[in-house]
């Protein structure tokens, strides 16, 4: 089975320069941000509510719980929001124009205003990837992205696993991607 391309940094800047100019802009960021920043599956994303990333002021928490109903090993996990991720979510917010939407909301929306099934929003990554001519991505990109980026910045393989959300560290190890050049700068550490 063919694993999703991960994305370089000029393809990633492609695909949010190809959102930048479509509608829905905000959203779409919002929720491939998502995948790329927090790892998080596509169904997970689907499925947040705004009560799951939104304190009672309308502050982005600093952990999306996420719901075991909704993961899919079917246990409850914590994804940290960082800086970059809590800057592409308070934009997507500011863009709303809502005060306070409803705890229970779906947090993205589609333009018919209900909720996101995970096969629409993979639809929407797989439709946003071929619009910034990029052969090989899908909606597991951002999640491979984000797990060969931690691992390529020394971040420990349990703490990987444990953001990820697998039950196994041999799962966590094949969505790390590995080229000619991470090998060649490997061994120039010797």
């Amino acid at each position: 089975m063919k694993q999703a391309k991960v994305l370089s940094e000029s393809e990633l800047k492609r695909v949010l320069a190809i959102i930048a100019g479509r509608k829905h802009a905000a959203r779409n960021r919002a929720a491939l941000m998502l995948s790329f920043y927090a790892g998080m599956r596509v169904g997970e994303i689907a499925a947040l509510t705004v009560k799951d990333v939104l304190d009672g002021e309308g502050r982005v928490k600093d952990q999306i719980l996420l719901r075991g109903a909704i993961t899919k090993t079917g246990e409850a996990r914590a994804v940290f929001v960082g800086d970059k991720l809590r800057k592409e979510l308070e934009r997507y917010m500011a863009a709303l124009k809502v005060a306070h939407p409803s705890g229970d909301t779906p947090f993205l929306l589609t333009q018919k205003q209900t909720a996101f099934s995970p096969n629409t929003l993979c639809q929407l990554f797989t439709h946003l990837y071929a619009a910034a001519g990029i052969d090989g991505a899908s909606s597991h990109s951002g999640r491979r992205w984000f797990i060969t980026r931690l691992a390529h910045s020394g971040v420990s393989a349990k703490v990987i696993m444990t953001l990820a959300g697998h039950r196994h560290l041999s799962t966590t190890q094949r969505y790390i991607e590995v080229n000619d050049a991470m090998m060649r700068a490997a061994v120039e550490i010797l």
